[in-house]
């Protein structure tokens, strides 16, 4: 006779969860995975089981869905009550999703303090990109940019920042000088989502429009190294540009700093701290960040 097959535990917890939100963004959001990714989860449970588990339109659930959900509930409250950690004593994995750029100026250089202060933690690194919608799947813990208006996550705020204008020395010996804010006008102005134009033109009584010409970047280390190299001005945030102030390849070109109208969160599914290495991380990451 051949074994049953068990389904991967990544599908049960997809199904448990879509059946409990009924939504297939909310489930995404929750789990940190692609809404796609929540679709194939839940069909391939069903067809590896060999039934189907939800009504077509509301996601409200079959006979045997309800009965399967039960199930599941039951199996996943005893794995919980056994973490996998048990077999290997001493070590627990922690996986914490990051976007590029906050790991390569905050965290990494203050990394070696929490390994050194909880040897008992593997910590996972898996990259995140804000606005993109690409985050690593089943992350513990997640550091997300924005409004800190995240209804699918608890959350803590880590720290503020403020902008500037910032260019290459070359750039600025080329182009300038820059004296008041109205000497930018004209000049190549690199763009990114992640930090519009329009805070820093309000707050300098600026009426120009958002920029729509001019190279882009996604990311906030990418839009520094192609200041770095001469490519335009960017408008970056103190702390993360840090690094390329500190080298000299970036320099500021005023004295002023405007308020960002976003920030760094710590975010997290809502039980996780009840773990206590997800606990550990986030109170040295708040205290070591302030």
């Amino acid at each position: 006779m051949t074994a049953a097959r068990i389904p991967p535990i990544q599908c049960l917890l997809t199904f448990e969860a879509l059946a409990r939100l009924r939504s297939v963004t909310q489930t995404s959001e929750e789990l940190c995975v692609t809404p796609s990714a929540v679709s194939h989860r839940v069909k391939q449970l069903e067809q590896i089981i060999g039934t189907k588990l939800f009504g077509r339109a509301d996601f409200s659930l079959t006979t045997e869905g309800s009965e399967y959900l039960a199930h599941v509930r039951e199996g996943l409250t005893m794995l919980q009550k056994f973490p996998s950690s048990a077999a290997a004593p001493g070590k627990r994995k922690l996986r914490l999703a990051v976007t590029p750029t906050f790991s390569r100026s905050i965290l990494l250089p203050r990394l070696r303090q929490f390994i050194d202060a909880y040897p008992e933690i593997d910590l996972t690194l898996q990259v995140s990109i804000p606005l993109l919608d690409v985050v690593a799947e089943d992350a513990d813990l997640v550091i997300r940019f924005g409004t800190g208006r995240y209804a699918d996550m608890e959350h803590v705020c880590l720290f503020k920042d403020e902008v500037t204008p910032m260019a290459s020395p070359a750039y600025v010996r080329e182009h300038g000088p820059f004296v008041v804010p109205e000497d930018l006008e004209g000049e190549s102005l690199l763009r990114s989502p992640l930090e519009p134009w329009r805070t820093w033109f309000a707050a300098n009584n600026l009426d120009w429009p958002e920029p729509v010409d001019g190279s882009q970047f996604n990311d906030i280390g990418l839009l520094c190294d192609g200041a770095e190299v001469g490519m335009g001005v960017a408008l970056v945030r103190l702390k993360l540009g840090a690094p390329w102030l500190e080298r000299g390849s970036l320099v500021r070109l005023f004295e002023r700093n405007v308020p960002s109208p976003h920030a760094h969160y710590l975010c997290w599914r809502t039980g996780m701290m009840d773990r206590w290495e997800c606990a550990a991380f986030a109170e040295w990451l708040k205290k070591s960040v302030a």
